[in-house]
């Protein structure tokens, strides 16, 4: 199972998280920061979890693989 995490100040308020994986990211209405919406990812949501992270320009969202413990997926 994958683990979200996201960095509201790191955040550039893009949107791409949320063009990618709707049902984990959306973004706030007074400034397009991210709001994580699931923090553990539901079963089939793992790819476009990976692609949001990829896609995201501020580098503001970390995954991490919670079966492997200590090992991070995807952070910056």
């Amino acid at each position: 199972m994958l683990r979200v995490t996201v960095d509201h100040e790191r955040c550039c308020g893009s949107g791409m998280c949320a063009l990618s994986a709707p049902e984990i990211f959306d973004q706030r209405d007074t400034d397009g920061r991210v709001v994580l919406l699931e923090q553990l990812v539901p079963p089939g949501s793992n790819e476009l979890v990976r692609i949001a992270s990829d896609n995201c320009p501020c580098r503001a969202i970390s995954v991490t693989d919670t079966a492997m413990p200590g090992h991070r997926e995807n952070s910056e």
